[in-house]
C-alpha cells in the first residue's frame, strides 16, 4: 500500500487543500455561504488526510492521541458537511430559478447565512456528537492511513451514521430537480433577473448547478455502496446495551498494513474515504478556479506581488540614475569639461512585469463579484466502515 500511496497521496492531499482555499477569499464577497462551507469542509478534510498520511507513514504508533480524537471527528463531520453544503447550494439555486429576490437587504443576507450555517455547521456537529452512541472504542490507527474512527457495526450505526448522507442527498436531489424545472419554465424572467443582478452571472449560476449536480450523482450511489461494504465486510452485530458497546472504550487499535490490507473490502472503503475528498477539491477548482473572476484575482495578486518586489530594485535603480546624471570633469591638462550622457531610466525586469500587469488590469473589463455558495463529497466516501477488527 505504501508503495502506491506515498508520496503520491500526501502530495495530492496538499494540492487539494490549496485548490479548496485559494478561491475562498473572493467567494466570501457574494454572501453565498453554501459554496464557502463546501470549500471549508473540503479543505479541512484534505488537511486532515495530509497530516495523517505524513505522520503515520510506515508506522502505526499512537504518537498523538489528542490529534486522533480531533481527526476522526473531522472525518465524521465532513461525511455530512460536504453534502450539506451541496444542499445549501441547490436550495439557493432553486430560489434563484424561481426568480425571487436574492437577499436584497442586509437583514435578508444575514438570515440566509444563518440558515446555511445551521445546515452546514450545526447539523454536522450534532451528527458528530451522536456517533458516540455507537463508537466501540476511542479510535484505530492504520499504518500508512492514520487515525480512523471505529463505529460498532449494528443497526444503530445504520440509523445514526450510514443513512444520513443518503437523506441529505435525496433532499438535495429534490431541490436540484425543482431548480431545473423552474429554470425551463421561467427562462425569459430568469434572463432578465440575471441581467439586473450585480453579483450573479449566467456563467456562475450554471457552474454552481454543474458542481451540485456532479456531487449529487456521486453522493447517493457512494453512500449506498458504503452501506453494502459495512454489512459485507463484517456481520451486523445486535445492539445489546450501552455498557457492552462502550466496554474498554479507551482501547486504541493499532494495525500494520500487512494485516489490514489483506481485507480487500476494507481497503476499498478506506481508499474511497481518503481519495474522494481530494476529488471533491479538484472538481470544485475545475469549475471555479479558471473562471473570469478567478483569473482577474490571479492577475491582481500577481501584480501586488510584483509591486512588493519592485520596491527594493527601484531604489537601487534611482540611485544609479542620479549618479550617472552628475557631470564628470576631467582634471588633466587644458581639456574642456567632459559630461557623461544622461541615460533614460530603464525599468528593471520586475518593474516591467508589474507595469504590464497594471496596464492589463486597466484595459480588462471589470467583472462582477463571484457567486458563492460551499458531497457528500461525495460525502458518503468519508463514512467510517464499522469493521469489527
Amino acid at each position: 500500500m505504501s508503495g502506491l500511496d506515498y508520496p503520491t497521496f500526501p502530495v495530492f492531499a496538499f494540492l487539494g487543500l490549496l485548490a479548496s482555499i485559494i478561491p475562498l477569499p473572493w467567494h466570501l464577497q457574494a454572501w453565498n455561504a453554501g459554496t464557502c462551507y463546501y470549500m471549508m469542509w473540503t479543505a479541512l478534510a484534505c488537511l486532515n488526510q495530509f497530516v495523517n498520511s505524513i505522520v503515520w507513514h510506515r508506522n502505526a504508533i499512537n504518537w498523538a492521541p489528542v490529534w486522533c480524537d480531533i481527526s476522526i471527528r473531522i472525518m465524521l463531520g465532513s461525511s455530512v458537511g460536504i453534502p450539506a453544503a451541496s444542499l445549501c447550494i441547490n436550495r439557493r439555486l432553486y430560489k434563484i430559478a424561481k426568480v425571487q429576490a436574492v437577499m436584497v437587504t442586509r437583514a435578508e443576507k444575514r438570515r440566509a447565512v444563518l440558515i446555511d450555517t445551521l445546515i452546514c455547521v450545526l447539523f454536522p456537529i450534532i451528527f458528530i456528537a451522536l456517533q458516540y452512541v455507537n463508537q466501540g472504542h476511542r479510535f484505530d490507527i492504520y499504518e500508512d492511513v492514520g487515525c480512523y474512527p471505529f463505529i460498532y457495526n449494528t443497526i444503530v450505526a445504520f440509523l445514526l451514521t450510514d443513512i444520513w448522507p443518503i437523506i441529505v442527498g435525496l433532499i438535495s436531489a429534490v431541490y436540484c430537480g425543482l431548480s431545473l424545472r423552474a429554470f425551463y419554465q421561467r427562462r425569459a424572467q430568469f434572463s432578465q433577473f440575471l441581467s439586473s443582478n450585480t453579483t450573479l452571472t449566467a456563467s456562475r449560476y450554471f457552474r454552481l448547478m454543474a458542481l451540485s449536480t456532479t456531487e449529487l450523482c456521486c453522493t447517493i450511489p457512494l453512500a449506498s455502496f458504503m452501506i453494502w461494504v459495512n454489512s459485507s465486510a463484517a456481520p451486523v452485530e445486535p445492539w445489546i446495551s450501552w455498557e457492552n458497546t462502550h466496554y474498554d472504550f479507551s482501547f486504541v487499535g493499532q494495525y500494520p498494513s500487512v494485516l489490514w490490507a489483506q481485507d480487500s473490502l476494507f481497503v476499498v472503503a478506506v481508499q474511497l474515504t481518503r481519495w474522494l475528498v481530494i476529488a471533491c477539491a479538484f472538481i470544485f477548482f475545475a469549475f471555479f478556479g479558471f473562471a473570469a473572476e478567478a483569473r482577474k484575482n490571479y492577475r491582481a495578486g500577481f501584480g501586488a506581488v510584483m509591486k512588493l518586489l519592485r520596491f527594493h530594485p527601484t531604489a537601487s535603480v534611482s540611485a544609479r540614475s542620479r549618479s550617472t546624471a552628475l557631470p564628470v570633469v576631467a582634471t588633466s591638462g587644458h581639456s574642456l569639461p567632459v559630461y557623461s550622457v544622461k541615460e533614460k531610466d530603464r525599468l528593471s525586469f520586475p518593474d516591467s512585469i508589474a507595469k504590464f500587469c497594471e496596464e492589463s488590469e486597466t484595459i480588462s473589463p471589470e467583472s462582477t463579484p463571484s457567486e458563492v455558495s460551499f458531497p457528500d463529497i461525495p460525502s458518503s466516501t468519508t463514512l467510517p466502515v464499522g469493521l469489527a477488527v
